[in-house]
C-alpha cells in the first residue's frame, strides 16, 4: 500500500476499533471529539469517522463491555481505593487506635497523602469539578471524595497548627482551637462549593448579605460570648484547675470553651458563667500566687469585751492551729465597731487549696474555745448572763472535755472540786518524753505544743488548746508518754489525780471506755509516725483491750 494512503476499515472493525483497548474510556466520548480532531492531517481521521449507524453500535458495544472493562480489577478502581482509604482514617479517628496521639496523628497524615495521590493520579483533582459527567453514580463518588478531601484536609491543618503554633494553655482551654477550627473548615467548605460543585460563591456571598444580618442579630449574644471568651483567653486572668471567685460564684475552673466558662463549686455543682458575664465581673483568682492562699474569718464580740483581752485570746487561737503558715503570720484585729457588737478578723495562710475548708472550721473551733476559756462571749445576749461562779466555769470545763461529756451534774461538781490549778510560762515544759504521769492534765487556757521524736526527726502531729485532756496514757495503764509536751503560750492546766478518778472509773464503766478508746487512737498515731515501738502483746491483741485490761488492773476494777 502507497505511502499516506488511508486504509479501507469496515464498519464492524472500525467499531470494535473505537471500543478496543486503544483507550480506557467510552466510546461515546470519543466520539464526541471537536471537529477539528477529523480533518486530514488528523491521526483520528482515519478511525473516527463514524456513520450513525456505526455510532450507535459504538454507544451499545460500549455500554456491554464497560462493565468487564471496569469490573476487571475493582481493587484497581480509584473510587474503590478512595473510599477504602477514608473508611480507614474514619476508623481511626472513631477508636482512638493507636493510642499514642502522635502516631495516631502520623498515620492519619500518611493516609492523607496516599488519598490524595489516588485522587489526583486519576483526574479527580479538588480544584477542577469531578469528572465523568456522563456516569451519574461515578461523578458523584467523586465529588463526593473530593469534597471529603477539603474537609479532611481541613482537619489535619487545624491538628498541625495546633501543635506547632498553639501553647499549653491554649490547649487545655480550647476556645482557640475551636474558633481557627470553625475558621478553616468554613475556609473548605468555600473552597468545595467553589471548585468541586461549580457554585458561583461570589454571587452567593452577595446575596447572603441580609441572611447575614439576620444571623447576626440573632446570635449576637453567642457572638458576644465568643469575643469576650477570646479577650479572658488573650488576658489569662485564670487557667483550668484554679480556683476563682467569678460573679459570687467560687469553685474550681474545670472548662473554658467559646461559649462560657465551667466551675465546680465546694458543693460538687457545676456552675456555667458565660464569658460575656465573665469579662464584665470582679474575678478573684485564689490561686495566685500558687502557693499562698489565706483564709479569713469574722467574729461578733460583746461590746463590753476588751479588745486587748480579745486579740489576746484570738492569738492564741492562731498559735494553736499548726497547719497554717507561719510566714506570712497569721494575724487578728479589729474590723468594724458598733453599739451591739465588735467585729474581729481572724486570718491565716495556708499553702494548698485543698486546706482552706479544714483550716476555716479549725479557726472557728478554736477561737470559741479560746474566748470561752477567757470567758468572752461571741456575740452579745439580749438578757446579760449572770456571772459564774468558779466552780460552775470548772464544771463548764470538764464538760467540754470529750472524756467526760456523758457525766451528770453532781459527778461533774464532785470532779471539779478535786482538780488542782496550775500554770505554765510560754516554752515551759510540761511533761517530759518518756515520764509516766499518774494524774490527767486538761488544759484551761493556752497552747500545748506535742512533739514526738521518730526516724525522720522531731515531729509536731498537734497542738493542745483548751478542753484538751493529755496524760491518760500514764492514768489507764502506768504508760509513758511518748511525746514532750511545751507550753507555747501563757498556759493554764487542771490536774485530776489518779486516785480521785479510780472511784468515777468503777461506778461509770463508761467513761473508762472512752478514755481507752482515745488512748488507742492516739497510740495508733504514734505508732504510724514510728515513736512508739510495737510490742508482742499489741500484735496479739487489738490495742483498746489491752489498753482496757491494764486499766483495770491498774485500777483494781472488775472485769
Amino acid at each position: 500500500m502507497a505511502r499516506g494512503a488511508t486504509r479501507r476499515r469496515t464498519p464492524l472493525h472500525r467499531v470494535a476499533l473505537a471500543t478496543s483497548g486503544f483507550t480506557s474510556v467510552s466510546a461515546t466520548r470519543f466520539s464526541q471529539q471537536p471537529d477539528a480532531a477529523k480533518t486530514a492531517n488528523s491521526p483520528y481521521s482515519y478511525s473516527w469517522r463514524l456513520s450513525p449507524r456505526e455510532k450507535a453500535l459504538a454507544r451499545r458495544r460500549a455500554v456491554v463491555h464497560a462493565p468487564a472493562t471496569y469490573g476487571k480489577s475493582a481493587l484497581k478502581d480509584p473510587l474503590v481505593i478512595g473510599f477504602v482509604l477514608l473508611a480507614l482514617d474514619i476508623a481511626i479517628w472513631r477508636t482512638r487506635l493507636p493510642p499514642n496521639l502522635m502516631l495516631r496523628f502520623a498515620l492519619r497524615l500518611l493516609i492523607f497523602g496516599l488519598f490524595s495521590a489516588v485522587l489526583f493520579g486519576s483526574g479527580m483533582n479538588p480544584l477542577m469539578p469531578a469528572p465523568w459527567p456522563e456516569s451519574v453514580p461515578r461523578h458523584l463518588a467523586a465529588q463526593i471524595l473530593e469534597v471529603v478531601w477539603w474537609l479532611n484536609g481541613a482537619r489535619l491543618l487545624t491538628l498541625s497548627l495546633d501543635a506547632l503554633f498553639m501553647t499549653s494553655s491554649w490547649h487545655k482551654e480550647r476556645l482557640f482551637q475551636d474558633v481557627l477550627g470553625a475558621l478553616v473548615f468554613l475556609a473548605a467548605a468555600v473552597a468545595s462549593l467553589a471548585f468541586v460543585l461549580n457554585v458561583p460563591v461570589r454571587g452567593l456571598a452577595a446575596t447572603s448579605g441580609a441572611l447575614a444580618i439576620v444571623l447576626g442579630l440573632a446570635i449576637q449574644s453567642t457572638l458576644g460570648d465568643v469575643f469576650a471568651g477570646i479577650v479572658l483567653n488573650t488576658t489569662e486572668p485564670y487557667h483550668i484547675g484554679n480556683w476563682v471567685s467569678v460573679d459570687g460564684v467560687e469553685g474550681k475552673v474545670l472548662e473554658m470553651n467559646w461559649r462560657a466558662t465551667h466551675l465546680l463549686t465546694g458543693q460538687g455543682n457545676v456552675v456555667i458563667v458565660p464569658n460575656a458575664v465573665a469579662a464584665k465581673a470582679k474575678i478573684v483568682n485564689n490561686s495566685r500566687p500558687s502557693a499562698l492562699h489565706g483564709v479569713s474569718i469574722t467574729l461578733e464580740i460583746s461590746p463590753e469585751e476588751r479588745p486587748a483581752r480579745v486579740l489576746s485570746a484570738l492569738e492564741r487561737a492562731l498559735t494553736g492551729i499548726g497547719t497554717v503558715l507561719q510566714t506570712p503570720a497569721p494575724y487578728a484585729l479589729v474590723k468594724a465597731a458598733s453599739v451591739n457588737s465588735i467585729q474581729y478578723e481572724v486570718t491565716a495562710y495556708v499553702d494548698d487549696m485543698a486546706k482552706k475548708a479544714a483550716v476555716n472550721n479549725e479557726l472557728y473551733d478554736l477561737c470559741f474555745r479560746h474566748l470561752a476559756a477567757a470567758g468572752i462571749d461571741l456575740r452579745p445576749l439580749a438578757v446579760p448572763a449572770q456571772p459564774r461562779a468558779s466552780a460552775d466555769r470548772l464544771q463548764r470545763l470538764l464538760s467540754r472535755v470529750e472524756l467526760f461529756r456523758t457525766l451528770q451534774g453532781d459527778e461533774l461538781e464532785s470532779l471539779a472540786a478535786k482538780m488542782t490549778r496550775h500554770e505554765y510560762a510560754p516554752n515551759q515544759l510540761v511533761v517530759a518524753s518518756d515520764a509516766v504521769t499518774d494524774y490527767l492534765m486538761i488544759v484551761e487556757s493556752g497552747v500545748i505544743s506535742v512533739e514526738v521524736t521518730t526516724a525522720s526527726g522531731v515531729l509536731e502531729p498537734v497542738r493542745l488548746g483548751p478542753g484538751d485532756a493529755l496524760g491518760e496514757a500514764g492514768v489507764l495503764a502506768g504508760l509513758p508518754v511518748r511525746a514532750r509536751l511545751t507550753a507555747l503560750t501563757q498556759t493554764v492546766v487542771y490536774r485530776l489525780d489518779k486516785a480521785d478518778l479510780t472511784p468515777l472509773l468503777k461506778g461509770r464503766p463508761d467513761v473508762g471506755q472512752q478514755m481507752c478508746q482515745l488512748m488507742s487512737q492516739r497510740q495508733d498515731k504514734l505508732l504510724k509516725l514510728g515513736s512508739v515501738p510495737e510490742t508482742p502483746a499489741l500484735s496479739e491483741r487489738t490495742l483498746f483491750d489491752w489498753l482496757r485490761d491494764g486499766m483495770r488492773k491498774l485500777h483494781d476494777l472488775a472485769a
